[in-house]
This record gives structure tokens, sequence and C-alpha cells, in this order.
């Protein structure tokens, strides 16, 4: 059998990996394992590896954070998460990792089985994220894998941009369209039960994660937001807390602040979970912030998105999504413009970028049917050229 290890170190990672790990683990030929890391194992973040037990048998967990989060404590659970996974993989001994995406555990992990010596296959590479320092770690994931499943057509020619052979890289579509397709979601009732919390006539979703190459700060930005929110009427907030990246506890306080002082129009969670998240999406007007899942799964629900700033900036979006700069008087534009009668028309046809929900079945049949004997000794793929001065 196969040994398909499997690494995840957040909520939202997890909830794109799920339906996967369901296909490996239900598969006779394939042996799932699984190791948690990061926020999964932190009670700040909601100790999240519980929900993962409910499903399946975690082979290691892998302690890693610190307590803050500050540059410098980054780049030491970095390293903390390298010693750990190196020792994991010797012990574990799996023919392939599966990783997803651009966090920097993600990024140890990558590391310590490059290595090793052990195949890795990327999900979600080639997007972009300028206003973040993902956007280098998700490249240098690509350098290091073997196999690699893209969101779009586009994201598959970036990866082949980065000198991966086109015969590896496969554009299989976006994993969180697969949750909304297979869950079975909450009714409203149901939602609103279970975050003991109840509805408005008019609803948001806010998700916003820290901003590490921006010119103003992450407080900066987050104030801006919550600014804008405070003058709406008749408006109830769902915020979902930032991850444990640089500046994360910032936003995190804040919303804080802002729920206790506003306890009858807002509420906060460390983690909804992808049942209560996407069940969320049904019955809220819109998702504000910069989190990528207001692009990949929120046009699915034919709701508008407030992308805030440049930490989203490259990534494909869906006409549903609407660009605001980290400001006061544009986050205000941009919600009277989510609210408008012209963009609910235009709502009515959108369409999401992110393809059509088979993307684990498509994994698997891929990596069953790739030989991983020679698969270690990459050459660099060039592209074509005209034209092209070198100076």
């Amino acid at each position: 059998m196969m040994k398909i290890c499997v690494v995840t170190g957040t909520r939202a990672e997890y909830g794109l990996l799920y339906w996967l790990m369901k296909e490996i683990d239900s598969d006779s030929e394939l042996e799932l394992q699984i190791i948690v890391t990061g926020m999964h194992l932190s009670p700040e973040f909601g100790l999240t590896y519980k929900v993962i037990e409910q499903e399946f048998n975690i082979n290691k967990k892998i302690e890693m954070l610190l307590s803050s989060d500050t540059p410098v404590s980054i780049s030491k659970s970095i390293g903390l998460a390298q010693i750990s996974f190196s020792e994991a993989y010797d012990e574990l001994k799996p023919d392939l990792v599966i990783l997803l995406g651009d966090r920097y555990e993600i990024f140890a992990a990558a590391t310590a089985a490059m290595v090793a010596r052990i195949p890795i296959a990327h999900l979600h590479g080639g997007e972009t994220t300028e206003g973040a320092f993902d956007e280098a770690i998700r490249h240098s994931i690509t350098k290091m894998s073997h196999l690699h499943f893209t969101a779009t057509d586009e994201y598959r020619r970036r990866v082949i941009q980065l000198g991966e052979a086109p015969e590896r890289v496969f554009n299989v579509g976006g994993l969180g369209i697969e949750n909304i397709k297979r869950l079975n979601l909450m009714s409203k009732e149901e939602f609103e039960n279970s975050i003991n919390f109840k509805l408005n006539n008019k609803n948001l979703l806010v998700t916003f994660h820290p901003v590490t190459l921006e010119e103003s700060t992450t407080e900066q930005q987050f104030m801006q937001l919550l600014n804008a929110l405070d003058t709406l009427i008749n408006t109830h907030i769902i915020f979902t807390k930032a991850n444990s990246d640089t500046d994360g506890r910032i936003i995190n306080k804040l919303i804080d602040d802002y729920v206790n002082s506003n306890p009858s129009k807002s509420v906060a969670f460390a983690s909804l979970g992808q049942l209560r998240f996407l069940s969320a999406l049904q019955y809220v007007d819109g998702v504000v912030g910069n989190s990528s899942s207001g692009l990949a799964e929120a046009p699915s629900f034919k709701i508008g998105t407030i992308n805030i700033g440049d930490r989203q900036k490259g990534r494909i979006k869906a006409s549903s999504v609407i660009d605001a700069e980290p400001d006061y008087q544009s986050i205000l534009k941009a919600i009277e413009h989510l609210y408008s009668d012209s963009f609910k028309e235009t709502l009515i046809t959108t369409k999401n970028p992110y393809g059509e929900g088979s993307a684990s079945s498509e994994i698997i049949q891929i990596i069953k049917n790739t030989s991983l004997k020679h698969i270690l000794k990459k050459s660099f793929f060039d592209l074509p050229y005209k034209n092209l001065e070198l100076s």
C-alpha cells in the first residue's frame, strides 16, 4: 500500500483537505497518515485537532507555536517545526507527502520532506497574494514539490512558468467547491442555534488576516474596517478570528473589544469550522475582509465579497468581488455598492472560477497512476521566449 501523509496546521486548511483525506482513507490501495501542527494544537485557536479526531486517526502532533506572533517568534516556530517534521517523517516513512497552500508551518513540512527525499504533492500552487509573504512561501514550496494540483488553468501556467514540467502539473479546480457540493449545510435555525446568535435583516461575515507586506499596519487597516462597520444600521456581524500570522493577535484583540462593546450586533469565533462557515454563507449578504474564502467559496453562494487591500492581489476573482482600499471611505463605498440593486442583479449570473467540485477524486486517480520511482530528480522546464533581451 502507498503511504500518503497529509499535513494540516489550520482549521481552514483541514476543511479544504477533508474530502481528499476521506478518499485516501477509504481507498484499499492507500494508507492515510495525518500530521497535525500549528493552530490545531493551540487553546487560543480552539484546539481544532479535536475536530479531526472525530473523523480520523492522527499519527503525529507537532507542537511549534510560540506564545507571540512577532517575526522572531514566527521564525523560531518554523525552526521548531522543521526539527519535529524530520523526526516524524523518519518514523512514519511515507511514500508521498501532501501539502496545501502557503503557510509557514507548511514551508517547514516541505523543507523537511525535501531533505528526507520524500516526494511532495502540492495543492493550490501558482496563486498570488502580493500583500503577504505567503506568496514567496507558496512558490518556494512549488519548487520543492514533485506533483502539482492547481485550482485554475492560469495557476497551472504559472507553476509551469516556475520551471515545473507540464506533465506533472494538473488543474483539478479548487478544493473548497467540493465542500459546498458534498456537505449537508445547516438550515437557518440550525445555524443560529449553533452560534447562539440571531441573524438580522442585514448580515455580514468578516474575516480579516494580517498584512505583512503593505505600507499601512495590520492594526491601522483593521481599525478602518471596524470604524466603517460601526456606522451600519440593522446589520449583524459575524467575525471569524485571524490565523497565527505575524500580528494576528492584534486583530483578535480588536475583535474581542468590538464584540464586548457591541454584543447585540456582533459575535466572534476562533473557528467556525467548515460546516458552520459554509452554512453562514447561505444567510449573510456578503463576506468582508481579505481572506481567500471570499474569492474561492463565496461566489458559489451568489453573494458579494468586499476584498480589502492587497493581501489577495493577483488572485483570479469572480464578478461578485468588490475591491476596496484599506480606508474608511473606500470600505463604506464598497458596502454601499454591495447592497445596491445594480450589484445584486450581477450576482444572478456570477460564476465561480474555481471549478466544479471534483478535485479530490481527480487527485487520487492521478497519484495512483503516477510512478514515484524516479520522481525526485527534476529538470527545470524552460519556457520558449522570443525577442527577450537579457542584460
